[in-house]
């Protein structure tokens, strides 16, 4: 299919990323709030205006629309600081200021309305950024560039607003895909548990990048081991570490399978332990996979089908790492970019971007298989979802 950065100059991903009054979940920690904040990023075509906001009720599983959040073009992606003021979202063009380069925007959040208000906007450096994540200390965003496949660090103030790049590095290379994989498309950049390696999955070169983190002086540097490869054609996409930091889990978006691995903390090495599809047995039809999630609890890992338009479900073998397939959902829509799981892990949202609906599910605890709700919300194009507890 068209990659959409040739039609916007830039390709979007999306990942979700839960906030709990400032401080990310983890693990099986008690969520303490009775409803969550849903921030929905768009392409900005079809009617769409940009980040959208809708409100989950965690008890009754309640899923009602609030109205446009903040107008930006093509905020495909989007991240929450740590503090929950404030909200970044990529802009996937391929120029911004006058320069080749997607954009990068800081909203503060409105406290009572959930509503954003535009701080500033920086170069991503690079052409069609599709993912965004901030760090730990609140103090930087790192930035993925499908079409510049290329990475970067911007530093944030104490004011919410966003620096200048401090670190840039273009990827090399390319791989046996020759209409997907000619060139480097970093995909994501994903930061593990302790703060001090980030992984770049790069789906041009079939290679996810490893990059040594220094918060405090807003660098990134390539790490020794440097890259950890995947098979030829997989081209990986997102990337979910384990809560116990004991593994992660990268989705191939061209071969359609998870790749597990087990990670060395001290060394932000990668091993391959395992590479399972995401489809099922006698599958026939095309398909491409988008995003990755662990649940809080660790027990479980969702994959996003493109085509097939389903959640794929595994068990984690926790003594292993290693995935065992439970089972599909449908998602209620055509092409689930994104989706998101809530902090307290009790529901799944679905993001179709091409019937323009956000679909939830209730998760099994037990067996980690989906159940639909029966509530879903209009939005137009949606390829991003973020929770923020209220």
């Amino acid at each position: 299919m068209t990659p959409q950065w040739m039609i916007w100059m830039g390709v979007a991903a999306c990942s979700v990323a839960a906030v709990l009054g400032g401080t990310t979940v983890q693990g099986n920690e008690a969520v303490q709030s009775d409803n969550a904040w849903v921030y929905i990023g768009t392409y900005t075509q079809r009617g769409s205006k940009g980040i959208y906001l809708a409100r989950l009720d965690l008890a009754s599983g309640k899923l009602s629309l609030e109205g446009l959040a903040g107008e930006v073009v093509n905020p495909s992606f989007l991240a929450l600081h740590p503090s929950g003021k404030y909200l970044y979202a990529v802009g996937e063009v391929g120029q911004f200021a006058g320069g080749m380069g997607g954009a990068v925007s800081a909203f503060a959040i409105d406290p009572e309305t959930g509503k954003l208000a535009l701080l500033n906007q920086k170069s991503s450096r690079g052409a069609g950024p599709c993912h965004i994540v901030i760090d730990r200390t609140g103090k930087n965003a790192l930035v993925a560039n499908y079409g510049g496949g290329s990475v970067a660090c911007l530093p944030i103030g104490d004011d919410g607003q966003l620096g200048d790049a401090t670190s840039f590095f273009q990827h090399e290379g390319s791989s046996v895909n020759p209409r997907r994989q000619e060139r480097p498309h970093a995909h994501s950049i994903n930061l593990d548990p302790a703060n001090r390696f980030a992984m770049a999955p790069d789906l041009g070169i079939d290679k996810i990048m490893i990059y040594r983190f220094d918060a405090a002086a807003h660098r990134l540097e390539p790490n020794d081991p440097a890259a950890a490869a995947v098979a030829p054609g997989s081209g990986p996409r997102h990337f979910a570490f384990h809560p116990t930091a004991r593994y992660a889990y990268g989705i191939n978006e061209l071969a359609s399978t998870i790749t597990a691995f087990e990670y060395d903390a001290a060394r932000g090495a990668l091993t391959t332990l395992q590479t399972i599809s995401t489809l099922p047995e006698g599958f026939q039809g095309n398909n491409t996979t988008a995003d990755i999630h662990v649940h809080p609890s660790g027990k479980f890992v969702y994959g996003s089908n493109r085509g097939h338009d389903s959640i794929a479900i595994f068990a984690v073998d926790l003594a292993t790492g290693k995935l065992t397939a439970v089972g599909h959902e449908p998602t209620q829509g055509k092409t689930p970019r994104n989706f998101g799981i809530d902090p307290s892990g009790t529901f799944l949202l679905a993001a179709n971007q091409d019937s323009d609906n956000v679909v939830a599910f209730r998760i099994d605890q037990a067996t980690g298989k989906l159940e639909p709700t029966g509530q879903s919300i209009r939005v137009p194009m949606p390829v991003c979802v973020k929770f923020l507890l209220r």
